[in-house]
């Protein structure tokens, strides 16, 4: 009688990476702006734009670049994020390109500002800057967790991005910008996810004591007193940066971030409650003595009335955006065939949702804020399928940033908040916004990695090894 023992190896449980799928997504978030460009030529000019050749390799390259560290250091990342943000990318170049060629802006006086010069090249290279910046966070961010050692850090290297801008001059009522070396940053775009950083770390930690409640009115539950603390100093942090700095955006996003974040750590309604009590109390306070927010909300109020007299040229530029909305209706004028230059320097910054709107109409703007919603679900599915705390606030963090940004910007030149001077995420030219939302999805790419990537198996037990006795 032999006895042939034989030992099988029980190895970790194979999950797909997905990353041909991103591949073949990416192809089509190449195609499509390609496409697109070719459009706006040919109804510019009447014929194919020489540079549709550049335009295509370039962007191809920066995919394929942007799929490769992908593939290599984030194998099992979610599949939809980069395909998604390409496409948002591409497309955004090719807006911005497309008003370069208005020719309001091209007979605009050399010295005056917003005189015109082709932003679709340097948008361009912001993004290849941007996809470095994508790849690095990649590359040395290996685990996210190691972010929560940084927290009381990142605290104090978000409030001196926040503070900065107040030592430089105004930009149009606003400061939020600084000028190095002859390059102007906007900080409040790197901020927000340092912000969440903070945020993430503290309550984790904290959120057990601040979901509980002392007492119950009407139904919700109401938090103790010395809790509020936390929402106080940051309410109150927002504030000064809304007088001192009259930038109504980074106020609302800063604010926005930690009263959802702090919902979704300890499950209060009435975190939500106060949240938006205290937001509306300090907008209404702010806006009776600051006169540049009060011009913001008197545009926002009956643009059309204080058209010729408003010396801001707010009621001016929402005017003029309404108008573009208005005039693009159900499937819009066709690329390159509106009138979204009129609005100026703005036009292919703050206003640039406003092309959209007159170019592709009502189909155009919900495919556009489709495809922003379908980035934030992803970064919510990411927040669920995390494993640890830290990952689960951080993602729902950096999503709920990017969704409140894409909510001020859309909303404001639409009329349904006063404007905020805040850029369209991946459409609206402009370094700091690219760059910093680029990282941004770098951060949900790790964090999806690690959720997705599949648990090591437990090492094999004695049970394994079957012995089968072979009679001869």
């Amino acid at each position: 009688m032999s006895v042939v023992t034989n030992t099988t190896t029980i190895g970790a449980i194979e999950a797909p990476s997905r990353r041909n799928t991103e591949l073949a997504l990416l192809a089509f978030a190449v195609a499509i702006p390609v496409f697109a460009y070719l459009n706006v030529g040919l109804a510019l000019n009447g014929k194919l734009p020489t540079g549709v050749l550049g335009y295509g390799l370039g962007l191809g390259l920066l995919a394929g670049v942007a799929h490769l560290v992908v593939r290599k250091f984030a194998p099992y990342a979610d599949p939809l994020l980069l395909p998604l943000t390409t496409l948002l990318n591409g497309l955004g170049l090719v807006l911005i390109w497309r008003l370069d060629q208005s020719p309001r802006l091209i007979r605009r006086a050399e010295n005056a500002y917003g005189a015109f010069s082709p932003d679709a090249p340097k948008q361009l290279m912001y993004s290849a800057l941007a996809i470095a910046l994508f790849a690095a966070v990649l590359i040395l961010l290996k685990d996210h967790r190691v972010l929560q050692r940084y927290t009381y850090i990142s605290m104090a290297v978000a409030l001196v991005l926040l503070i900065m801008p107040m030592f430089f001059p105004s930009v149009n009522g606003a400061k939020i910008w600084i000028s190095i070396a002859g390059f102007s940053i906007q900080p409040g775009e790197f901020a927000k996810i340092i912000i969440a950083v903070f945020f993430s770390g503290y309550l984790m930690v904290k959120r057990d004591a601040l979901a509980l409640a002392s007492r119950r009115f009407m139904g919700i539950y109401l938090p103790r007193g010395r809790d509020l603390g936390p929402i106080l100093v940051v309410w109150g942090v927002s504030i000064l940066i809304l007088v001192f700095e009259t930038d109504l955006g980074t106020s609302l996003l800063f604010f926005g971030l930690f009263v959802v974040m702090l919902y979704v750590a300890t499950e209060r309604t009435s975190w939500i409650v106060f949240g938006l009590l205290m937001s509306a109390a300090g907008a209404v306070g702010v806006a009776t003595f600051e006169s540049h927010v009060q011009q913001r909300v008197n545009a926002w109020l009956d643009p059309f009335t204080c058209y010729d007299t408003d010396p801001s040229g707010a009621c001016r530029q929402i005017s003029e955006a309404l108008m573009s909305f208005g005039s693009g209706g159900t499937l819009g004028t066709g690329l390159g065939q509106g009138h979204s230059d009129l609005i100026d320097f703005a036009a292919n910054a703050d206003f640039i949702f406003t092309t959209v709107g007159e170019e592709l109409g009502l189909a155009g703007t919900m495919a556009f804020l489709l495809l922003y919603g379908l980035i934030v679900e992803r970064g919510v599915r990411t927040a669920l399928a995390a494993r640890d705390p830290f990952g689960k606030l951080l993602a729902i963090g950096l999503s709920g940033a990017f969704a409140i940004q894409v909510f001020v910007v859309a909303g404001g030149v639409m009329g349904l908040i006063p404007l905020t001077g805040m850029t369209m995420p991946f459409l609206a030219a402009g370094g700091s916004s690219v760059l910093a939302n680029w990282a941004l999805i770098g951060v949900l790419i790790r964090i999806s990695d690690t959720a997705r990537r599949p648990a090591p198996a437990p090492a094999p037990s004695p049970d394994a090894e079957m012995t089968q006795v072979v009679r001869p």
